[in-house]
């Protein structure tokens, strides 16, 4: 068990990556606290050893903190909550680009802020940041919000493991290609052709397929397991050779 011991919290664990990578540090001994703004998305885990649960908007910083002082400890976070835009910068709005990073950038900031203290009473901890092959590592078409909010997620990552790297808090990202789940799934159904739409998805994967989130859990375990302790201030790339 790699994470005997362990206790975790994640977000945006009621599908996708949260829920695969839930699954996974549960079945490896962690004590995972599974949170989500959908209390129906988390009746899943009814009965599954070693998780509870509990409903989080990541965008109410005092629900953040209220979180993070009910739990004992702290070993893991995993900040896996986010939104995708679609367009380019003319298509960009006010309201599109403010709600961008307040969901990618300033949740994963009030989260990190929130849970760095009690890491630091229990002598370090492991932040995994969700961040994506696109923004810092990868241009994309029509993901103009989305990038740039990303890049700054990738900037927070770097700055908390500098700030952190003597105090036993390491903090990396992750940076995924196109992963086949519900919410890529959502937006797929919103194009005119969805069908179209994700062989779109699908021709811009090298490997000429989508991810699944189980083939993103492991590098989710790697992270919060002491097996990455020498690791901080990483993005680690799933992205299926999309940046090769």
């Amino acid at each position: 068990m790699r994470l005997n011991g362990k206790s975790a919290l994640v977000t945006a664990a009621g599908q996708g990556i949260g829920k695969a990578s839930v699954l996974a540090m549960a079945r490896e001994g962690a004590k995972v606290l599974a949170t989500d703004r959908d209390p129906a998305l988390l009746k899943a885990y009814e009965g599954v050893a070693n998780v509870e649960t509990a409903v989080l908007d990541v965008l109410d910083k005092a629900a953040i903190g209220k979180i993070v002082q009910g739990m004992a400890k702290i070993d893991v976070v995993f900040n896996c909550a986010g939104v995708v835009h679609n367009g380019s910068i003319l298509q960009a709005n006010d309201a599109d680009w403010e709600f961008a990073f307040n969901l990618n950038a300033r949740a994963q900031f009030w989260m990190c802020q929130a849970v760095i203290p009690k890491m630091l009473e229990n002598g370090g901890g492991s932040i995994i940041n969700m961040a994506s092959v696109c923004g810092s590592l990868k241009g994309l078409p029509n993901r103009f919000i989305y990038g740039a909010s990303k890049a700054a997620v990738v900037g927070l990552t770097k700055g908390i493991a500098a700030d952190f790297v003597a105090k036993g808090i390491r903090c990396n990202a992750i940076a995924p290609g196109t992963v086949d789940t519900p919410s890529l799934q959502e937006r797929i159904n919103s194009y005119a052709d969805p069908v179209q739409a994700r062989k779109d998805f699908v021709a811009r994967q090298p490997m000429g397929r989508l991810a699944q989130a189980d083939e993103i859990a492991p590098i989710i375990l790697y992270l919060a397991s002491d097996e990455s302790v020498f690791a901080t201030g990483q993005i680690f790339s799933v992205d299926g050779g999309m940046t090769i």
